[in-house]
């Protein structure tokens, strides 16, 4: 059976991956060939401390997980996998009877669930939408730590004089409040802005607000 190529005709973010973790070996197998029949990167595990000892490259990632295994559940796992700091998408495989587990685990962040038997081409779309979203969770956080750096490379007066200027206080009014001449603030200033990337006070709210320096 053909498959859409990701839904809407939509491809899949580059280098992202799929991890698989259920106990069953034609299942593991089965989800993925589906998945690496669209292009989709899968790494398949039979338990749990498999998966968390495998190396977890930084790309837009998803996991597939059943949330019945043997021995701990699918819902212990996810707790688990907060606590390692693991917060990519998961997307939980379940039976009829376990519609009460599921809701549990969304109320827990899970990405979704999928109810057994579904369809190949469903299953493939969640795991796009979810990839998808993990990738713009990772771009949005390194955007965060760009933000960051920068803003650990400026003095400890420039850090002042940009809080200031985000607040809304002009050169002088800056000046005034910190002891200092208004040239000298506008030095302090100037390389501040240039050191984070901005050229006007929006940005630099916008970016100073990333790091919740200013409200």
């Amino acid at each position: 059976m053909k498959h859409d190529n990701l839904g809407a005709g939509r491809e899949p973010l580059p280098n992202s991956l799929v991890y698989v973790i259920d106990d069953d070996e034609s299942i593991r197998g089965g989800l993925t060939s589906l998945l690496m029949s669209v292009g989709i990167q899968v790494r398949a595990f039979e338990s749990a401390d498999d998966f968390l000892a495998a190396e977890m490259p930084a790309v837009p990632s998803c996991l597939i997980l059943d949330i019945r295994l043997r021995g701990a559940s699918g819902l212990v796992l996810q707790e688990e996998f907060f606590r390692e700091n693991i917060h990519f998408p998961i997307v939980f495989l379940t039976g009829h009877g376990d519609i009460e587990m599921s809701v549990r685990a969304m109320k827990a962040g899970a990405f979704d669930f999928m109810t057994k038997p579904f369809k190949d081409q469903q299953l493939i779309d969640t795991v796009a939408a979810a990839l998808r979203r993990d990738g713009e969770s990772k771009r949005q956080e390194g955007n965060v730590a760009d933000v960051r750096a920068a803003y650990g490379s400026l003095t400890a007066r420039e850090r002042e004089v940009v809080t200031l200027v985000a607040e809304g206080l002009l050169n002088k009014q800056i000046a005034d409040s910190l002891g200092v001449s208004e040239p000298t603030v506008k030095i302090h200033r100037g390389r501040a802005m240039q050191k984070l990337g901005v050229r006007s006070v929006a940005d630099l709210v916008k970016k100073l607000q990333q790091l919740t320096v200013v409200r």
